[in-house]
């Protein structure tokens, strides 16, 4: 008796775990996938690829570079957001990353081997706005940074004083500039800043960031110069299209009032009115200036 209490068990486990596979399975993927399939929503399901003569070029939610081998900019196409997925360029979606550095990066690792020095958020921002700046013909100088590129960081040597600043520096240097680079500042309270030795630990001074006189209204927008959380944002804003314009145009040789054109019929308002910011996809736009106004090769 007991025994026909365990079969009956059994078997009616087996039947609810027969008709669960077939159900959660076969059933709803199938019908998710014929869902999936209806007209307005195949693209989105299919990864919101774009082809371009028959063949697929990239997706329209995963942002891409635009460059020539050596990773320099290409002239005639508006340059995306920078990315840290992946080595190289970045933009890999199979390694989405971020590079999880805060506002109190400010510090460079120097080493003579590249693999082991690392760039501070702060440094990495000037850096970007720096040759964004020298690129686009606009000033991409910023408040924190040095003309040469790095964060503009002091770490000021002396006796403490009562609220632990240094009234009285020893020595004082400029932690990102590696030696043999002239220092962005002359002297600091009197004493004559040096050059940073790589190897050298300085995480005992005093770490002071100089402001600078550069203009905190930059014409180069943040997210020219920071990465996203993905690190594969297709989209950049109205504001960094628009200093990438005046290149757009001499490389195709085409008016500016053109180029604009086309970063309007590009450009995505706030979803729903007032979320978000307003946006620009940067892969569908240089597809469109390259049907509209190709470049001759």
């Amino acid at each position: 008796m007991r025994m026909s209490t365990w079969i009956r068990q059994h078997l009616a486990a087996l039947r609810a775990l027969l008709v669960l596979t077939v159900i959660t399975g076969i059933v709803y993927p199938v019908a998710v996938f014929v869902v999936a399939q209806l007209p307005g929503l195949n693209d989105k399901a299919d990864g919101s690829l774009i082809e371009r003569d028959g063949r697929v070029v990239g997706s329209s939610l995963i942002g891409q570079a635009f460059t020539d081998g050596n990773g320099t900019a290409l002239a005639q196409y508006f340059q995306s957001r920078p990315s840290s997925s992946g080595k190289g360029d970045g933009y890999d979606p199979t390694s989405t990353s971020f590079t999880n550095l805060g506002p109190e990066s400010i510090v460079d690792t120097l080493a003579d081997n590249p693999d082991d020095a690392k760039q501070s958020l702060l440094t990495q921002v000037c850096t970007r706005s720096k040759e964004i700046g020298e690129r686009e013909g606009v000033d991409g100088s910023r408040p924190f940074c040095a003309p040469s590129g790095a964060g503009a960081v002091l770490s000021v040597l002396g006796p403490r004083d009562s609220r632990g600043g240094v009234e009285h520096p020893t020595k004082v240097v400029s932690v990102n500039e590696a030696c043999p680079a002239t220092p962005f500042l002359d002297t600091y309270k009197g004493v004559k800043v040096e050059c940073a030795q790589v190897g050298e630990d300085y995480s005992a001074g005093l770490i002071v960031p100089i402001e600078g006189d550069a203009s905190r209204d930059t014409p180069v927008p943040s997210d020219a110069v920071v990465t996203s959380a993905s690190g594969l944002d297709p989209d950049i804003s109205p504001a960094y299209a628009a200093i990438q314009v005046p290149r757009i145009a001499k490389a195709r040789n085409i008016s500016e009032d053109e180029v604009r054109a086309a970063v309007a019929a590009h450009t995505t308002g706030r979803d729903l009115g007032f979320l978000g910011e307003p946006r620009v996809n940067v892969l569908k736009l240089n597809l469109a200036l390259d049907k509209q106004h190709p470049t001759k090769s």
